[in-house]
């Protein structure tokens, strides 16, 4: 498991999921990473396999999701030649593979049960029985298994083996998604930006515009760091001037005015509403507006920074973009204190 992304950040949330894993590397026992998708769990999963006596042995990774429920014993424990039907011969299991060393368990909610039965008796005595076979092999394997799913709450609910739950949760590491890692959307943006500069062959970095800045603090970030790399290597790659600093940010690549549009269903179709020549602003923003010239002079330069940015700080464009002419949006620069930053 090669991966070219390294531990960035400095929030105190991320550091001890670090420190967490850290700690529980020299160890032999399992350990759970718990966390959403793009929280970066395999990278954990790989910290434990280097730092711990384990790591000149082979680190093992096994998607559960990505196997059909049909395949997915015959690929954790092996099979015979002839067990099954397309089996022409014997072959190893992920578990003799990664004997010695570590076997990362990926998506491990999507287990079916008799998987889960068969994984607990491995983890248990130490040994598995390839299918079609009845001689057990002794295996000597470090467990490190990951998912963005409530085992508990499954375990609960009998969709998870309660008894594979307990032997696998001996240490659990929970990864804080991007939004509540305080300071480090910043800190990776810049690293992410600066890689992907330097893969472009940039003479320098620019950094990012304000504007930009503000759009990624205030992104959700559904998909975590995986999400921001994308979004941060996209605007540099689209960014022309890299003696600028970057000032647009596209989260959505599939957002488009030519996208195609999904055709209603007969049975629910609804009249199109007509359309708005401007977003409605959310209720709770409406009811904190005390100063009404403020709000609404601060919501121009808004939208005058984010056209400028789309535009790549051409004025005659951004002008068009906004309805404007030429004239009136040079005064609006001058009002805002945008001038210097379109040439």
């Amino acid at each position: 498991m090669e991966r070219d992304v390294q531990y960035v950040g400095q929030s105190t949330a991320f550091l001890d999921a670090v420190e967490r894993a850290s700690r529980a590397a020299p160890m032999r026992r399992p350990v759970l990473v718990i966390g959403e998708r793009g929280t970066g769990k395999e990278l954990v999963a790989e910290r434990l396999h280097r730092l711990s006596p384990r790591w000149g042995e082979p680190l093992i990774t096994l998607n559960c999701a990505a196997m059909p429920e049909t395949l997915i014993e015959a690929e954790l424990f092996g099979h015979e030649q002839g067990a099954f039907t397309g089996a022409t011969r014997a072959r190893a299991g992920r578990f003799e593979e990664a004997d010695k060393g570590t076997l990362f368990l990926d998506e491990l909610a999507t287990l079916s049960t008799g998987a889960q039965e068969r994984l607990l008796r491995a983890v248990e005595y130490g040994e598995v029985t390839r299918i079609g076979s009845s001689r057990p092999i002794k295996v000597d394997v470090r467990i490190v298994a990951a998912t963005n799913e409530d085992l508990p709450r499954l375990a609960a609910e009998g969709r998870f083996r309660a008894d594979l739950l307990d032997r696998l949760s001996f240490e659990v590491i929970t990864l804080p998604p991007l939004r509540v890692r305080e300071g480090d959307i910043h800190v990776l943006a810049e690293y992410f930006g600066r890689r992907m500069a330097t893969e472009l062959g940039w003479e320098a970095w620019p950094g990012f515009a304000e504007m930009a800045l503000r759009a990624m603090e205030d992104h959700q970030w559904p998909g975590n760091v995986r999400e921001l790399r994308n979004v941060v290597e996209r605007a540099v790659y689209r960014w022309d001037d890299w003696e600028r600093p970057i000032a647009h940010m596209v989260f959505d690549p599939f957002d488009s005015p030519w996208k195609p549009a999904l055709a209603p269903r007969a049975d629910h179709a609804a009249p199109a509403a007509a359309p708005s020549t401007a977003a409605a602003a959310p209720p709770g923003t409406l009811e904190q507006v005390t100063d009404l010239r403020a709000a609404v002079d601060a919501h121009e330069k808004a939208i005058v920074e984010h056209a400028l940015g789309r535009h790549r700080y051409n004025q005659r464009q951004t002008a068009k973009a906004l309805g404007l002419s030429y004239d009136q949006l040079r005064h609006c620069l001058r009002k805002h204190g945008l001038g210097d930053k379109a040439g």
